[in-house]
């Protein structure tokens, strides 16, 4: 009888024992593998607002991203019009500036001009001004029509050297209207020219 007793305590135990674990199981929770706190409903909210104004940020064309467009823009300007006075032949520095079709009208240019035994002398000497005309966007397509003054001192010479246009010691002012667009989309930050108005 003795025995039975034991083995009579030794199931209460454990079940006691079980008893426990369940309460302990249910108030404390199980473990699962993630060591981290869920995050709180203000962390959520604060995600979301965060969320949104990188995709504001990233799409909007405020004052200031203007200001930042435009020291991008007279850069472009500058390289392209310089380049466009190589003696080369080719749009190698500023092709990354160009969109495809504007490029194939810049090295047609180039082609034509050296087929004549031409070639440009270009010094750039600066801009005047440089505004933005109008900005719009096409689906996720931002366009923006700049409007520059620019000074340059420019010459056509032909193969000996003689002048067919333009003074080499005469500042010219030149006003061009340029187009340049950029997928908002991209991570590239780049922009490129589209197009160039008269």
């Amino acid at each position: 009888m003795n025995y039975s007793f034991e083995y009579i305590d030794i199931i209460l135990l454990a079940m006691i024992a079980g008893f426990i674990f369940l309460r302990l199981r249910g108030i404390l929770g199980k473990r699962t593998g993630f060591e981290g706190k869920p995050p709180s409903q203000f962390e959520k909210v604060l995600n979301n607002i965060q969320t949104e104004n990188k995709s504001t940020r990233r799409e909007s064309f405020d004052a200031e991203a203007q200001q930042e467009f435009l020291k991008g823009a007279k850069i472009a300007y500058e390289t392209i019009i310089t380049d466009f006075s190589d003696d080369d032949n080719k749009m190698t520095a500023s092709k990354p500036l160009l969109s495809q079709h504007m490029y194939k009208q810049f090295d047609e240019a180039l082609k034509e001009r050296s087929k004549r035994g031409h070639y440009a002398e270009i010094t750039f000497i600066g801009i005047n001004s440089a505004k933005i005309k109008e900005h719009k966007m096409i689906d996720k397509i931002l366009n923006v029509t700049v409007d520059f003054v620019g000074e340059v001192i420019t010459c056509i010479r032909d193969k000996d050297k003689k002048i067919i246009s333009g003074n080499p010691e005469q500042i010219k002012k030149i006003y061009d209207t340029w187009v340049f667009s950029r997928d908002i989309r991209s991570n590239n930050p780049n922009w490129q020219l589209i197009d160039t108005l008269t």
